[in-house]
């Protein structure tokens, strides 16, 4: 790797963890190759990007923004999770790392806010940008439903007594 692909590759980083909303740092215990496929895929799909970096480029690509503290975290072969989403990254990683031991995490960040590996699997388990936006939704609506059910329920009923009554003229 020459000097102008480290730069580059130390801005890409850079780029890629000051717009994200958590990184996750996790070590490679000799996954195979479809393994890290996979990993990837998932990954993709959930909107987050998965890296293999230099520790040292990697150091240096965090150095100036909010995620210096996770720097101690780049020993050995490496690789970082970002997303925009908080949640996205941590989720794909702790669910990949239940179905294999060749994959470790060693920590993250959220903002300036240092992650332990538990601290990492806590936030796996919160829900994602997209649920909360759902719940909130739900919640917001909920009483404008039961008011109108409330509205149209009288009207039903007194359909329910005429149909009632005419069924017995009928019969």
């Amino acid at each position: 790797m020459d000097r102008s692909q480290k730069a580059d590759s130390v801005a890409f980083l850079n780029d890629l963890v000051s717009g994200s909303g958590a990184v996750i740092v996790t070590r490679n215990l000799g996954m195979t190759v479809a393994q890290s496929t996979a990993l990837r895929t998932k990954i993709r799909e959930a909107g987050a990007t998965y890296k293999v970096a230099k520790n040292r480029l990697a150091k240096l690509a965090i150095q100036g923004t909010d995620y210096e503290g996770i720097g101690d975290f780049f020993t050995g072969p490496t690789a970082i999770a970002a997303s925009a989403d908080p949640v996205a990254a941590a989720k794909v990683i702790v669910e990949f790392a239940k179905t294999t031991d060749k994959i470790e995490i060693v920590g993250g960040g959220m903002g300036s806010q240092v992650l332990n590996p538990d601290g990492v699997k806590a936030l796996a388990t919160m829900p994602s940008l997209d649920e909360l936006r759902a719940k909130l939704i739900g919640l917001v609506m909920a009483p404008a439903t039961k008011i109108a059910q409330l509205t149209t329920a009288p009207a039903a009923k007194l359909a329910r007594v005429f149909n009632a009554y005419a069924e017995k003229d009928a019969a």
